[in-house]
């Protein structure tokens, strides 16, 4: 068995490849996302957090983003900028951050940084601010 394991590797290694490729994309994924120190929050779930626990809104889009509509409330800080301008949110740091960006991939990295920076609550909004306004919900042109 192991010879015919051995020469099918052998006749398709660009297929053998990819497999070993995406085997170890997904081991990394898992990796991460059991290791990451924040949850990810769904629109409905981000609004039962605001209205039952003190929540604040952080988006980390950039600010040309901005133009075209934010949660109403929210502080912006580039996600580029959260580890540097950290301390514009330490009077928040006992309360839920959500933290949000487009579609919620940059979310993921700003929610890393606050962890790296002692803040404990952090919540990423599942699918940004795209899937908060496809959920109906408000946001302010302010």
């Amino acid at each position: 068995m192991f010879t015919q394991i051995t020469e099918f590797s052998a006749n398709h290694t660009l297929l053998v490849g990819g497999f070993v490729a995406l085997l170890i994309a997904v081991f990394i994924n898992e990796f991460k996302q059991a290791t990451k120190n924040f949850s990810s929050l769904t629109p409905a779930g981000a609004i039962q957090l605001m209205n039952n626990e003190d929540a604040v809104l952080l988006d980390v889009r950039e600010p040309a983003e901005t133009v075209a509509g934010k949660i109403a409330k929210a502080i912006q800080i580039p996600v580029g900028s959260v580890g540097q301008r950290v301390g514009e949110l330490d009077k928040h740091k006992d309360k839920n951050i959500i933290v949000y960006c487009k579609t919620g991939a940059r979310a993921g990295i700003a929610c890393q940084e606050l962890n790296k920076a002692g803040f404990e609550k952090v919540y990423s909004l599942s699918g940004g601010i795209t899937a908060w306004q496809e959920a109906h919900l408000p946001v302010s042109r302010k």
